[in-house]
């Protein structure tokens, strides 16, 4: 297995189109780390200048210590799952996971070998003989996954694995690829979704791409806790991180952020900011935001919709100064009228202050 090293990786197409633009990145051994963003951002086409089937235009890119930019993809020693299977119709779930062993010429015994521990890893033991239209989606993603463990690659790449499935059978793979890392714990794994859900449940760490740059690297929770920036506080997290205007005022230690239609409110920081009396934005998750009743509140506003989930219910709220409605997630099904007004607090340590850059203040203490 394999650590890998990105070091000013650049991506520039024909027409002088900069897709991606130094790229540096380092991944350990056993790692599983997670490319995660909007489309268009550059992930998939990072992932495929790792797996060699794209040029890289600049930069070095290392596969234990061994530079690889011109490297053939067959002698990267990778595998790569692709979200469409890409498995042979006329050939059996068996003779597909076997087929780049045979083209080896690696012997029979052990081909079955490795092809039945493959199977039994994945339960695909009772499938061996069938072709892939006798599978459901999740089977023939099972099976791709299952032809490259075959190979004991340095690096399994997934191209958005998971994309055809429903939603149901999504769960249930996601499951079963954490199950696989789990069993595999010396691979190293890098997988491209745009899903959060999946980046947040899989990811040992994220790499958050936003228009051919990284964003943030991190575990899951440092970069819902302390995202660097408003970009990565609003794509990580569902619904949205709120995000309020605001002015920010410095009275001794402590900063104040003042809303247009509400007094200020103290957000405590360890040292003075920079920039005070500027225009900044705030930031509160929709589910750190409560309803109060007394004089102690963040922001006041209308509830202009609501919707009931079962297990939890999405307040959303025109505050008086902000372009886009505040969310306010609440657990259960409480009893609100839409048109009533509410107020809204939040606790201190879930404040976060972004400057006029978009980057997070409270990262910078």
């Amino acid at each position: 297995m394999a650590d890998l090293k990105l070091t000013n990786i650049k991506k520039v197409y024909n027409n002088d189109v900069e897709v991606l633009r130094d790229i540096n990145l380092d991944i350990k051994q056993g790692e599983f780390i997670v490319f995660v963003g909007p489309s268009g951002c550059g992930k998939s086409t990072l992932l495929r200048m790792i797996s060699g089937l794209e040029e890289i235009s600049g930069g070095s890119l290392e596969i234990d210590g061994q530079l690889v930019n011109d490297i053939p993809p067959a002698m990267r020693g990778i595998a790569m799952v692709f979200q469409s299977y890409a498995l042979y119709p006329h050939m059996s779930v068996y003779d597909n996971m076997a087929f780049s062993l045979q083209i080896a010429k690696v012997n029979r015994e052990d081909i079955d070998t490795q092809v039945r521990k493959a199977a039994e890893m994945l339960q695909l033991t009772d499938y061996l003989d069938r072709l892939p239209k006798a599978l459901s989606g999740g089977q023939r993603q099972r099976v791709a996954i299952g032809r490259a463990i075959v190979r004991k690659p340095k690096v399994f790449l997934f191209d958005e694995p998971l994309s055809n499935l429903d939603a149901a059978l999504r769960v249930a793979t996601r499951m079963e690829i954490a199950n696989l890392k789990e069993s595999m714990p010396e691979s190293t794994m890098i997988y491209v979704t745009h899903d959060q859900v999946e980046a947040m449940t899989l990811a040992d760490r994220i790499v958050l791409l936003s228009a051919g740059n990284i964003e943030q690297v991190g575990p899951p929770l440092e970069l819902y806790e302390h995202p660097r920036n408003v970009f990565v506080a609003k794509f990580i997290g569902s619904p949205a991180m709120n995000i309020l205007p605001a002015v920010l005022t410095q009275s001794g230690a402590s900063s104040q952020v003042k809303f247009p239609s509400k007094d200020s409110v103290v957000v405590p920081v360890k040292t003075p900011v920079k920039d005070v009396g500027g225009a900044v934005s705030f930031g509160v998750r929709p589910e750190d935001l409560f309803v109060v009743t007394g004089e102690e509140y963040l922001v006041e506003g209308e509830i202009a919709f609501i919707e009931s989930l079962g297990e939890a219910t999405l307040l959303y709220v025109n505050v008086e100064g902000c372009s886009e409605m505040v969310i306010c997630k609440l657990s259960g099904t409480p009893n609100f009228q839409r048109g009533s007004r509410v107020k809204l607090a939040t606790a201190p340590e879930k404040m976060h202050v972004f400057d006029t850059a978009g980057l997070n203040y409270r990262n910078a203490f």
